[in-house]
């Protein structure tokens, strides 16, 4: 082979262990981080490198007052942060921090003059060398420095017909203030900045846009043309947490519903509104609605299942009643799925709440039956076991150290019995709310014996909203008008019942 050959040879091998070295995954650009610290928002400038987003040392030394050496012989790169020293082996995707490994998503990677390492770096190995708080979020692009304040909060947006909800669900849960300001609303957290995930409006006519305030610690609503007013509620949330319900309300949402007409004129012995009274105390409140999953209750010639109704109707109720009374609720199922009866009762059980109300549709083989009818349960047939629970009786129970105690026994069957009375007034209450508002069936207050009432160990009603096999209820139960004037018919109810236990009327 002559030389010409060798050197041909020569230059063939470097080109391919050129491809196989650093220097061939030449850094593209990738958006900065922000580095937020008490008094400071400095940028952190980042490239893209073999599908890892990396942070140069010269920039990481300028911004935390590092010392970088590399020592060619060993082919080993140390980083000084004050009294400690980072050690990485280009290569290996570990560093040594005081003789501690800690792994990194990529090893160190030199670029001509300059070496890049793995964002990951910062949090891993950077803050536990230097004794100080670094927090790398990347969704955010943030990385935080020291004791600072910055809840994460993430919104969604609710049309509800004649009014829109935002929801901002902050964690931690941080100390805030709701104001309007102008034109707009502002919400302002007793923090440094804000790591937002801010959604766009789905009711533009309500809520125009929601951004950036004009200060780090500063969410700003936008109201749209038809705003009027806004209401807002705080509920603590899991685990730390909390959440900031601000209702955007309409002229139509602050006017009070107006009676609609009666298919019929109503029972002589329709019974009376209960009267308000100064306010009482609820809690929780389980919202039921029925069927679900592979249960999908009647159906409407049209094709309406009456599973999607009762979900539909009780997800505006749930928001109804958190954003004006400010109380706990909860669904029995928030998606389409199979819930049994006996689950549903355990839910409200184990959860002590304090109503309970399942929601229905109901269907006859006469099309032109239509109307809403509201139950409580029927216990004829446990005449005898309903004595007995009415009397309090109870069993003796070893106790933990010897000895025994008395305890009221409630079997599960009998568990509703107790309620029977504030049952049966509530149930007062819904139907004569719902008449003001909706469609009544010729029966429209009724005692059933339905299983998901049984179990119940607080006062329970079972609604049929209406008949989805008469084609114009139908039609309505879909119907945005139909359920907004029903959830208000349900809201008012629950008002009513709430302020006659305060001034005891119902027990």
């Amino acid at each position: 082979m002559d030389a010409r050959r060798l050197t041909a040879a020569a230059a063939a091998v470097l080109l391919a262990l050129a491809a196989m070295t650093p220097a061939a995954q030449t850094p593209s650009s990738a958006a900065p981080y922000t580095v937020l610290s008490a008094d400071a928002r400095r940028p952190l400038a980042a490239r893209t490198m073999g599908g890892q987003e990396m942070f140069a040392l010269d920039d990481l030394a300028r911004l935390f007052n590092l010392t970088v050496r590399e020592d060619a012989a060993a082919g080993g790169l140390t980083v000084t942060a004050g009294n400690q020293t980072i050690v990485m082996t280009p290569g290996q995707g570990l560093a040594s921090v005081g003789g501690r490994l800690i792994s990194l998503p990529a090893p160190a990677v030199r670029e001509g003059r300059a070496w890049f390492v793995p964002v990951d770096f910062v949090s891993r190995a950077l803050g536990p060398a230097l004794g100080t708080r670094l927090e790398l979020r990347k969704p955010s692009r943030l990385i935080l420095l020291g004791d600072i304040r910055v809840p994460r909060v993430a919104g969604r947006v609710e049309g509800l017909g004649t009014s829109a909800r935002l929801t901002l669900d902050i964690a931690p849960a941080t100390p805030h203030t709701v104001t309007q300001e102008g034109q707009r609303v502002l919400v302002r957290f007793e923090a440094e900045a804000l790591d937002a995930s801010l959604p766009a409006s789905n009711a533009p006519e309500l809520i125009a846009a929601i951004r950036p305030g004009d200060t780090p610690n500063v969410i700003a609503l936008d109201p749209g043309p038809r705003f009027t007013s806004f209401r807002f509620t705080d509920l603590p949330g899991d685990r730390g947490t909390s959440r900031l319900v601000i209702d955007v309300l309409s002229q139509a949402a602050e006017t009070p519903a107006q009676p609609a007409p009666p298919a019929q004129p109503p029972p002589p012995d329709a019974p009376p509104l209960i009267d308000l009274a100064p306010s009482g105390g609820l809690r929780t409140v389980v919202i039921d609605p029925g069927h679900g999953g592979t249960e999908e209750g009647a159906k409407g010639a049209n094709g309406t299942l009456e599973k999607h109704v009762t979900l539909a109707v009780a997800r505006r109720l749930k928001a109804a009643l958190e954003s004006r009374l400010g109380i706990r609720v909860i669904l029995t199922r928030d998606s389409d799925q199979t819930v049994g009866l006996d689950e549903r009762a355990a839910l409200a059980n184990n959860n002590k709440a304090d109503l309970f109300v399942s929601l229905h549709a109901n269907a006859s083989v006469r099309p032109a039956a239509s109307g809403a009818e509201v139950f409580y349960l029927a216990v004829d047939d446990y005449a005898d076991a309903a004595e007995r629970v009415s009397r309090g009786e109870r069993a003796a129970v070893a106790v933990f150290g010897g000895g025994t105690r008395d305890i009221e026994v409630i079997p599960w069957e009998m568990a509703q019995v107790r309620y029977m009375e504030a049952s049966a007034a509530l149930a007062q209450a819904v139907e004569a709310s719902l008449r003001e508002r909706v469609t009544m069936s010729p029966r429209a207050l009724q005692q059933a014996p339905f299983r998901v009432l049984v179990g119940a160990n607080m006062p329970a009603v079972l609604i049929e909203m209406g008949f989805i096999t008469n084609a114009a209820q139908e039609q309505a139960l879909s119907g945005g008008e139909f359920q907004s004037a029903f959830v208000q018919g349900i809201y008012s109810s629950i008002v009513r019942y709430r302020d006659a236990i305060a001034a005891g009327g119902a027990q």
